[in-house]
């Protein structure tokens, strides 16, 4: 009888112990299903159910084996009066086990009444839905039946090999089945649903330069340049804000990737930038982060791919699993590298809207558009992306079918611009160029200037002087940026070699009171015939070294001739000693300038707002000539505008700015709006692609037809038929056709902000 006792002890603890794991681990499961816990709760929620009711029977089934365990201990007990089931110990143990058992029971008994009137189907047995609204389901499901291991991020969703798994995820994670009736259907939260706030100036970098860090030297050099240049933005904040008074600015939450930087991308550039390597993109992107901070804007900084995956929330694995709810970012800024990282990384998550691409040379549309430059031979490394070229964010505005962001040339005050002229030494010249192969064969152009100039060099070095640095040339190495000022400073002439192209240092040299001389570029270097551009996503011609402060600066600030040419060398360095200039920058590179256009970008850029289709050739209504035609002829012009009694579509830059002409055969939209002294404007294409934009025209159209063709819209010069364009990814300011004169759509632009239209605002 003492060893039955023992017994009874051990059935009863071993079951109350099991209970309480049993029950533990319930109520785990249970809490692991609050809505709040997790943002997959739509799926834990339910699959809780159906996992809970077998829980809930493993613990009724346990207990009633122990109760029955106990109850036949006692029985053998009972021929003793002294060892009856009422004097076991502890008191009230078994009552306890058999009251619980009896809420469990009734447990499990109310969940199966729930799910039956629910109508939830038993693990495993889920039936794949026939709908001819979603025709792939059935070959999705047995897709996941064959390869639903080959990436973790099923898991992570809650696939587990069975078909009720694979129907939630196919119906809730991506959308080739069916909603199942039997799921709970509330939806994830919009980002649309998040409350706007308001943008606020900030003056105070302190909490940038935390952001940024300083892991690697390019960081470093990045934090420099925001302090240097520090108070410049406070002040520009200061004017701008009274500016826009009245203006109501919302606050994005931006995720800037700068993939170039990652360790994943090989980041070349750190190591060099204590070598002499190029700080052009190193420049940009520090101003980028300082633009966006000052504008007041809730800024991430990413600098690894680890770091994204975790803004972004994406689920872990190769990126075969889209991401579930809204992207916690209204924009992310990054460029080729890191679109690329994105595209590995985030696999079905890839939202490419809310994406800006910084772009030194610029992505033409004919190469970005995927399908139309595989076939049509414009395939490169780069571009192909389907993105609106105006998600291309370029260095200068060298190509208007991108977006122009610039970055900031350090401004000088009174006291600097007066010293300046006090101190400038009129024979003294400062070569760009800081590696020694960008000095090779260029000794006959250094001994007509030491004739006139003495001329100083800044080439890195480690041991030796370049060989190919000439002995009379002062080369003072590589120098911080604020002994290179001071060089500046004081040097008459700044003279380029005709490499690096469109750098921000003839900028700089000019804000310093130098006078720029480059070469010019005959016949023009494009990815066409020169090795630097085969590769690139742009046909661009590059005239000249510096092609933007040719067009845009030009004399007396910068000088362009042919350096084959050593009489015109010659007579320019001559003219370049007898002028004097003043310190200049174009408005658009200061901290001003900058602020003034990101913030419209920003405010009024949209692109995953779908607009309304445009009418194209198969349209009835764009022969109808009803309703009236919206465009109106400019008086003494050949050129078209929007007629001001048709209310027109919304449309950033505004309608309003448009000017519509034909361009003569063989011509560009870039260069036809040039030569009227306008600039080509991509979005207002839609709204030109049409018969009554050919009528105004005059275009005198024998018939109308609509492909994929990257000058369209078009007319034929001898054919006179006229194309829309039938592909909206192609509509290109940069497109050109001997055979073809093109509907070129321009708008006026700010003297000193291309970029923007004087009602862009």
């Amino acid at each position: 009888h003492h060893e039955l006792k023992k017994e009874l002890i051990f059935v009863a603890g071993i079951g109350f112990f099991s209970l309480c794991f049993l029950m533990t681990s319930l109520g785990g499961q249970f809490s692991a299903k609050r809505l709040a816990d997790s943002p997959f709760s739509i799926r834990t929620e339910v699959l809780g159910g159906l996992e809970s009711r077998g829980v809930l029977r493993k613990i009724s089934d346990m207990l009633e084996i122990i109760m029955k365990r106990i109850d036949t201990l006692s029985k053998m007990s009972n021929s003793s009066e002294s060892h009856r089931l009422e004097d076991f110990q502890p008191v009230g143990l078994v009552e306890r086990i058999q009251a619980i058992a009896q809420n469990v029971s009734d447990m499990a008994i109310r969940m199966e009444q729930i799910l039956k009137k629910t109508n939830i189907p038993a693990r495993g047995q889920c039936e794949v839905p026939k709908d001819p609204r979603y025709p792939d389901c059935a070959s999705k499901v047995d897709w996941m039946r064959g390869r639903w291991t080959s990436d973790p991020c099923y898991a992570f969703y809650g696939v587990d090999g069975s078909d009720c798994s694979f129907l939630i995820y196919l119906s809730e994670v991506e959308w080739f089945c069916p909603p199942l009736a039997w799921r709970n259907q509330s939806s994830h939260p919009t980002t649309s649903s998040l409350p706007k706030r308001q943008a606020f100036f900030r003056s105070d970098l302190s909490l940038l330069l935390e952001r940024v860090g300083s892991g690697k030297e390019s960081l470093s050099f990045m934090r420099r340049r925001m302090r240097r240049l520090a108070a410049q933005w406070a002040a520009a904040a200061r004017r701008l804000d009274e500016r826009l008074r009245g203006h109501h600015r919302e606050q994005k939450r931006i995720l800037v990737h700068v993939g170039f930087l990652t360790e994943e991308s090989g980041d070349v550039f750190s190591p060099k930038v204590l070598k002499g390597g190029p700080l052009g993109e190193m420049v940009q992107w520090a101003d980028i982060l300082t633009t966006l901070h000052v504008l007041g804007h809730n800024l991430k900084i990413s600098l690894s791919v680890k770091e994204l995956q975790g803004s972004l929330g994406v689920p872990p694995g190769r990126g075969s699993c889209p991401l579930i709810g809204p992207l916690p970012f209204d924009l992310i800024y990054t460029d080729y590298h890191g679109l690329q990282q994105m595209k590995q990384h985030m696999g079905l998550s890839f939202r490419q809207c809310h994406i800006r691409v910084i772009d030194t040379f610029g992505t033409e549309p004919a190469y970005n558009n995927e399908e139309y430059a595989t076939v049509n031979g414009y395939r490169t490394n780069w571009g192909y992306w389907n993105l609106n070229c105006k998600q291309y964010m370029t260095m200068f505005p060298h190509t208007p079918d991108n977006s122009f962001m610039g970055f900031v040339t350090e401004e000088l005050n009174q006291t600097e611009r007066l010293m300046i002229q006090r101190d400038k030494v009129n024979n003294m010249a400062v070569v760009y160029g800081k590696e020694a192969s960008m000095w090779k064969g260029k000794e006959k152009l250094l001994s007509i200037l030491h004739r006139y100039m003495d001329i100083h060099g800044t080439v890195y070095y480690e041991a030796q002087r370049p060989p190919e640095v000439p002995a009379f040339v002062r080369n003072h190495g590589l120098l911080p940026q604020q002994e290179l000022q001071q060089l500046l400073r004081k040097a008459k002439l700044f003279l380029g070699f005709g490499f690096p192209y469109e750098g921000p240092a003839p900028l700089e040299a000019i804000a310093n009171g130098c006078v720029f001389l480059q070469p010019k570029f005959s016949p023009p270097r494009s990815s066409l015939n020169h090795e630097f551009f085969r590769g690139k996503p742009t046909s661009r011609e590059v005239s000249s070294q510096h092609p933007y402060t040719e067009q845009y600066i030009g004399k007396p600030h910068v000088i362009t001739v042919d350096f084959n040419n050593s009489q015109e060398f010659e007579t320019a360095v001559q003219d370049i000693l007898k002028d004097k200039v003043e310190p200049f920058i174009p408005s658009e590179y200061t901290c001003e300038g900058m602020l003034e256009r990101v913030n419209a970008y920003i405010q009024h850029q949209d692109f995953c707002r779908r607009s309304s289709p445009f009418p194209t050739a198969n349209d009835s209504r764009s022969w109808s000539g009803n309703p009236p035609s919206p465009f109106l002829q400019l008086p003494n012009s050949t050129a078209l505008i929007w007629a001001p009694n048709i209310t027109a579509p919304a449309c950033w830059p505004p309608l309003s700015a448009l000017r519509l002409f034909l361009s003569p055969e063989d011509s560009s939209c870039v260069k036809t709006c040039q030569d009227a002294g306008l600039i080509c404007e991509p979005a207002f294409f839609p709204f030109i692609n049409n018969i009554e934009a050919f009528n105004g025209l005059n275009a005198q159209c024998e018939s109308l037809e609509a492909e994929k063709n990257h000058v369209f819209p078009a007319v034929h010069v001898d054919r006179r038929e006229c194309f829309q364009q039938k592909e909206p990814l192609l509509f290109s300011c940069a497109g050109v056709s001997a055979k073809h004169q093109r509907l070129c759509p321009c708008r006026d632009y700010i003297h000193g902000q291309v970029a923007l239209c004087r009602d862009c605002l």
